[in-house]
C-alpha cells in the first residue's frame, strides 16, 4: 500500500462496501434491523420499494476528494428514505381513479375471498382519488440509505483493515534497510 493513497483506499473501500450493504436493503425489505412498514393494501405482495427495482437501480455512490456520498436521481427517492408529506395533484387523482376502475372491474360480483379482496382495494383506491388537489399526504419512511450503527461499524472495519495494511507496508520498508 502506498501510503500516499491511505485515504483515497479507505473512501473507495467503505464506498463498495457500504454500497453493497445499502443494496441488501431492498432484500432485507428493512434499514438494517427496521422493517419497513407494509402497504395498507389488502392484496399487494412484496416490497413497496421493489415492485420494479427502479429505486434499487437508480443509488449511485460518488467518491470526491474526502468524502463518500450517495444519491438517486429519481425524485421519489428522498420522501420514501425520509417520509414526509406530498401535496395530491390532479394527475395523482386520475392514477387512483383508473387504479380504482381497474381494480372494480377486476373483482366480480360473486363473494368470493378473493372478490373480498378486491372491492377491499378498490374501496382504498376510492379513498385516496376521493381526495381533494393541495390535500397532503402522508408518506411514511422506508429508509434505505442513512447512518446507522452497522454503518459506523462497517467504517470502523475498513479504517482497521487499511491500518494493518499500512502497518505491514511500514514494517517492510523497515526491514529491507
Amino acid at each position: 500500500m502506498n501510503p500516499n493513497d491511505f485515504v483515497k483506499n479507505i473512501l473507495s473501500d467503505v464506498r463498495v462496501d457500504l454500497t453493497e450493504e445499502f443494496d441488501r436493503n431492498f432484500e432485507r425489505k428493512a434499514f438494517f434491523d427496521k422493517k419497513w412498514r407494509g402497504t395498507n393494501l389488502p392484496n399487494q405482495r412484496g416490497s413497496l420499494l421493489m415492485r420494479s427495482g427502479k429505486l434499487r437501480r437508480s443509488v449511485m455512490s460518488k467518491q470526491t476528494g474526502t468524502s463518500v456520498s450517495w444519491s438517486s436521481a429519481l425524485p421519489y427517492a428522498s420522501i420514501n428514505n425520509n417520509g414526509g408529506e406530498i401535496e395530491v395533484t390532479a394527475k395523482m387523482k386520475s392514477f387512483f381513479w383508473a387504479m380504482y376502475y381497474k381494480a372494480t372491474g377486476a373483482a366480480g360480483k360473486g363473494k368470493s375471498e378473493r372478490s373480498k379482496r378486491l372491492s377491499a382495494e378498490a374501496q382504498q383506491w376510492k379513498n385516496l382519488a376521493l381526495m381533494k388537489v393541495g390535500q397532503k399526504m402522508k408518506i411514511e419512511q422506508r429508509q434505505f440509505i442513512g447512518d446507522h450503527p452497522v454503518v459506523r461499524q462497517r467504517i470502523e472495519d475498513v479504517i482497521g483493515i487499511n491500518f494493518k495494511e499500512l502497518e505491514t507496508y511500514y514494517y517492510n520498508q523497515l526491514k529491507q534497510r
